[in-house]
Order: structure tokens, then C-alpha cells, then sequence
């Protein structure tokens, strides 16, 4: 644990002695802000919801998570830090959970600054605090799987430009899967089985206000799945 906050540490304040970080919030908020009030026609509907903001999530953090999670180790590479910190007196599991709990901290951090938009959408109308705390919930749960995926792809990536493309290349195609179901004329079980698989899927229900212990799982294991690859990717690069 120690070891993981200090990886940790050191990555929230390589964030913000950049302006990685400054321009992730700026671009989120601005994002968001935007789509949701002028494209989405808030005012124009006459209902005071925040679906249309948080349907937004899972094709803003595919564009912009892999901004953040680009440099996590293909920007060691390039400063040739990368063999030097893998011989540091850490295990590779601290490395890669001390980097993706401070990725996770700056969107945390995001999120928490988007409060504003609820509490002024409120002046239109009264909102169901449940509704509101699944759906920050699921939007945390959806980065978390984003900023794991984003790792590993980073891991096994050269510079941050392929980083960044293929992590959102990935993350479009996870989010996009569930549209081809509508698109597409599919057997129910394949159907079934490309919506388990699509991100934007498993978050339209946090989007509405509920939880979903599967969905909870479906991120979980995301994550989980990320880290994994990511550790393994390191172990591997220490024996080239």
C-alpha cells in the first residue's frame, strides 16, 4: 500500500506540473456543458433531467480517458525513465494501481467539478438525488474500466500518439457495440452478446438512476482485466 501511494503521488503531481490535467477538466466540462445545454436542447425540452448529460459519458471519457491514461507509460519510454523505474524497489502491481488510482483521482476530481450542472439544472425543476448519485456512480465505475484499458494499451505501446488512437479506437468500438444491435438484424443471443460486452450498454442504466449489480460486475471486471494485462505486460518487459 505504501508503495502505492507513493506511485501514486508522484503521477497526481506529474498531472499537475503539466497541462494534461488543466485541459482534461477544461475539455470535460466544456464538453458536457455544451452538448448537454445547447446540442441536447436542454431548455428547449421543458423537463429537468440529467439523462441527456450522463448519456454523454461513455463517448466523451472514450475520447478524452485515453488523453490521460496515453502517457502513463509510453512517456516513461520516451524519457527513458521506464527501465529505471522498473528497477526501483516497487512490485508491478504497486506501479500499475498507484497510476490508475491517481488517473482515477484527476477524473474524480472532474466529475466533482461538474456538480454545478445539477445544481443549476435544479433551478428548472426538482431532481431525484438517487437518480443523480447512481449516475456520477456509474460514470466513476465507466472511467475506472476506461483508465484500466487505457493502461494496458499504453503498456504495450511505444509513444503516446499510438497510445492515444488505439485506446480510443477501443473504447469507440466497446461503446458503439450496443447501437449495432439496433442496426444490425441479429439472432436475440448474439445480440445479447454484443450488448454484454458494450460499455455504453451497461451504463444506460446508471443513467437512469439505477444499479445494477451486473453492471457493477461487468466494470469490475474491466478493471480488473486492464491491471491485469497491464502488470503482465511489465513483468514480460523486464526479461527482454
Amino acid at each position: 500500500m505504501k508503495g502505492t501511494l507513493t506511485i501514486a503521488k508522484r503521477e497526481i503531481a506529474a498531472y499537475f506540473n503539466s497541462p494534461v490535467a488543466y485541459i482534461f477538466i477544461v475539455a470535460f466540462l466544456l464538453s458536457c456543458g455544451t452538448l448537454f445545454f445547447f446540442v441536447g436542447n436542454f431548455f428547449a425540452a421543458g423537463q429537468a433531467t440529467m439523462r441527456g448529460y450522463f448519456s454523454l459519458m461513455p463517448f466523451v471519457l472514450s475520447v478524452l480517458a485515453p488523453a490521460l491514461t496515453m502517457r502513463l507509460w509510453a512517456e516513461e519510454r520516451r524519457q527513458g525513465t521506464y527501465e529505471l523505474l522498473l528497477t526501483m524497489p516497487f512490485r508491478d502491481v504497486e506501479l500499475v494501481v498507484g497510476k490508475y488510482v491517481a488517473t482515477m483521482a484527476v477524473i474524480a476530481t472532474t466529475l466533482a467539478l461538474s456538480l454545478p450542472v445539477p445544481l443549476l439544472s435544479a433551478l428548472f425543476g426538482r431532481f431525484d438525488v438517487g437518480t443523480i448519485v447512481a449516475e456520477y456512480c456509474g460514470a466513476l465505475l465507466m472511467a475506472s474500466a476506461a483508465v484500466a484499458i487505457g493502461q494496458a494499451v499504453s503498456g504495450a505501446s511505444r509513444n503516446q500518439i499510438s497510445a492515444f488512437m488505439l485506446t480510443v479506437l477501443v473504447l469507440l468500438a466497446l461503446s458503439l457495440l450496443s447501437r449495432a444491435t439496433s442496426w444490425l438484424d441479429l439472432p436475440a443471443w448474439i445480440a445479447g452478446l454484443v450488448n454484454w460486452v458494450s460499455l455504453s450498454y451497461h451504463f444506460s442504466s446508471f443513467s437512469k438512476g439505477v444499479i445494477d449489480t451486473r453492471d457493477i460486475a461487468y466494470f469490475a471486471i474491466l478493471t480488473a482485466g486492464g491491471l491485469y494485462a497491464t502488470t503482465r505486460l511489465l513483468s514480460a518487459g523486464k526479461w527482454r
